[in-house]
């Protein structure tokens, strides 16, 4: 993955876990007695996690309950590198592919997303699913790997950024500005261009907003 300035998921089960809900994954008891409106998780103690601390957005739960554990589970996630992270979650399958050079063997942003700070912004597979198949095909060919790293980097602001500062006009790793608006289970991300599902999401070096549609930058 290229990033010169500084510092695209395909999962069949996607339609059946809904579109992620706001409280986190906590223990597995059956006498779910908490607010579903809660996005926090709690481990066998009643603590909450640290991971869910900060989350954010209407589609937390529904993640919650699609990921419950393991490495693409809201707590696993936690533990290791954004790229690796989104790897082990089966709603990002196609931004993994695009990040790490499947899509195109010319860009490759895995080295440079593992090695800072970072907010992403990361399209779940619907929202790759909402593009055309012309577009798809250019972004893949020689010609197309500036306008997908482009695409790419609009997507990635340097340094954490948690949900209760995320709104306004960011710096983007593209360069150009992405803004982002409301707040709660409503942030809507690029002009309205997408809305975060679940954001606040947690890895070791970065803070995760999924949303559902890719961002454009400005041409």
């Amino acid at each position: 993955m290229r990033m010169s300035v500084g510092k695209k998921f395909a999962v069949a089960a996607i339609a059946t876990f809904a579109l992620l809900g706001t409280a986190a994954c906590g223990s597995d008891d059956s006498n779910d007695s908490s607010d579903t409106s809660s996005s926090s998780s709690s481990d066998d103690s009643g603590q909450t996690s640290d991971a869910a601390a900060d989350l954010v957005g209407p589609g937390c739960q529904d993640y919650a309950d699609a990921v419950p554990d393991g490495g693409g589970s809201i707590d696993g996630m936690a533990q290791d590198t954004v790229t690796v992270a989104a790897s082990n979650n089966p709603l990002l399958t196609t931004l993994v592919k695009a990040v790490s050079g499947q899509i195109n063997p010319e860009v490759n942003l895995v080295d440079t997303l593992n090695g800072g700070e970072w907010t992403v912004f990361a399209p779940v597979d619907d929202a790759f699913g909402k593009l055309d198949q012309a577009t798809l095909d250019a972004i893949a060919t020689p010609e197309g790997a500036a306008t997908l790293e482009s695409v790419l980097t609009y997507h990635v602001i340097e340094g954490q950024i948690p949900p209760s500062d995320i709104a306004g006009d960011q710096t983007t790793v593209n360069g150009a500005t992405l803004t982002i608006s409301g707040s709660g289970d409503s942030i809507s991300v690029g002009g309205g261009q997408a809305n975060v599902i679940c954001g606040g999401v947690k890895t070791a070096n970065a803070t995760v907003y999924l949303i559902d549609s890719v961002l454009m930058p400005p041409s």
